[in-house]
């Protein structure tokens, strides 16, 4: 049987006389989350009776918020995918994406999905959530990805994501000498007039600030670590192709693949503060066998 996803509080002294609504705000549930309790069955209880934004807090009032039950949309399919799951609790997943896989379903690529995976997942284990996918990555590009078991918990992380809070290392092959050991690249990127995929640095096109810094430079490619103070698409890729030195297997942005089938890129660690747990949580993903393969071909200099 599905479950609400609920969160409890008590109120403390302070908080004697507040309305329930200002008390609800503090704890950073959003306006269209209280709407869906209100009309899609979720329910707000004090003391085991049910009450509505308008109470006023006495205190130690025992606060329950019953969230409304999420379910996938019908378009979106549950796949029996095996998933590489780093970590998990009853809040979120972190799962080591392989490249050749999408995060979420495409037109050229319906199904295989990351989203497919999980919905999978979420049915054979009994879990009442759609897909909220906190920090996507690109078909081919391996790595840690983030992902939030309920809209409440993708809010927080929105939130945390717009001050800095959730914090991705990438590892890549950029071709060339990338003579400086460590930069910054600040370039507007925008979408190619021309594709629908394609990005490019523009002007006129939103700020992007990638940081780089070199680890180990080969014969004819150089191994960076790169951190994103923006998050736009396709913008490590996009970045390192204006400064000459596109991914090693990246043909969408000038790279080759004599070396790797793919963009040499794979998200490495991720960080972030637990949006419910309020504690740090920190993890890493080994590069994958191709990258791997890549270095140890590779003459270091």
């Amino acid at each position: 049987m599905a479950k609400n996803f609920t969160l409890e509080f008590t109120a403390a002294a302070a908080d004697h006389g507040m309305m329930l609504r200002e008390f609800l705000k503090e704890k950073e549930i959003s306006k269209s989350a209280l709407t869906d309790i209100k009309f899609k069955g979720g329910l707000i209880s004090v003391n085991d009776r049910e009450v509505n934004v308008r109470y006023i807090l006495k205190d130690a009032d025992h606060i329950r918020i019953e969230f409304p039950i999420e379910v996938p949309s019908l378009g979106m399919k549950g796949e029996q995918i095996p998933l590489s799951i780093i970590y998990e609790d009853e809040y979120l997943l972190v799962v080591n994406k392989p490249p050749g896989m999408n995060t979420i379903p495409s037109r050229e690529h319906p199904f295989g999905s990351l989203a497919n995976g999980l919905i999978g997942y979420y049915e054979e284990n009994g879990i009442s959530a759609t897909i909220h996918i906190v920090t996507r990555l690109d078909r081919d590009t391996s790595g840690l990805v983030l992902v939030a078991k309920h809209s409440h918990v993708h809010h927080l992380f929105s939130k945390q994501q717009r001050s800095g809070g959730v914090k991705r290392t990438y590892e890549a092959f950029a071709e060339g000498m990338v003579e400086k050991d460590e930069g910054t690249i600040e370039a507007p990127i925008a979408r190619k007039p021309d594709s629908i995929i394609e990005r490019e640095v523009n002007p006129d096109g939103q700020y992007a600030c990638t940081l780089f810094k070199v680890s180990e430079r080969f014969e004819d490619f150089t191994h960076i670590k790169l951190r994103l103070k923006t998050g736009r698409t396709h913008q490590i890729r996009v970045h390192m192709s204006f400064i000459g030195h596109p991914l090693l297997g990246d043909t969408l942005y000038g790279g080759n693949r004599t070396k790797i089938s793919r963009q040499a890129l794979h998200c490495r660690e991720l960080s972030f503060t637990h949006p419910l747990l309020h504690k740090e949580m920190n993890f890493l993903a080994s590069i994958p066998i191709d990258m791997k393969q890549a270095l140890d071909k590779g003459k270091s200099l």
